[in-house]
């Protein structure tokens, strides 16, 4: 259903889909909770910690909204994710190294954003070609 409690013979009763939303609450703080030794890594003011989980929540959110309606344009957008996922393994492998190397954040944030460009533009250039049941 579309409601979060339904009323059944003068009795309130939870619906399926309030359950659903107590998970995804729950989710959202459990990586909240988990960012947090990776922003202390970052800085040790506790405001900048507490006001980047905030605005990181709430702008997920509408960012899905957001992106829901046109991420079937991006179809090479997946595999530009899956590079990106493994790009931020070895570099949390590998950090020691790459410092030594000078890899700064200013590379890993200019390797992210180049992933991310190189997947939406393909997607753009190289367009889904419609099969017969779509």
């Amino acid at each position: 259903g579309k409601n979060f409690f339904v009323t059944i013979n003068h009795k309130r009763f939870v619906t399926p889909l309030f359950l659903v939303l107590l998970i995804v609450e729950f989710t959202d703080l459990l990586f909240a909770v988990d960012s947090i030794p990776a922003i202390f890594a970052v800085t040790k003011d506790p405001y900048i910690v507490f006001f980047s989980n905030i605005f990181a929540i709430m702008g997920l959110r509408s960012m899905f909204f957001l992106l829901v309606n046109i991420i079937h344009k991006f179809h090479y957008l997946k595999a530009g994710l899956a590079v990106l996922l493994a790009f931020i393994g070895v570099k949390m492998l590998g950090h020691v190294y790459l410092e030594k190397l000078g890899f700064t954040t200013q590379h890993s944030l200019i390797v992210i954003l180049s992933i991310l460009v190189i997947s939406i533009v393909a997607s753009l250039v190289f367009p889904k070609k419609k099969t017969a049941h779509q």
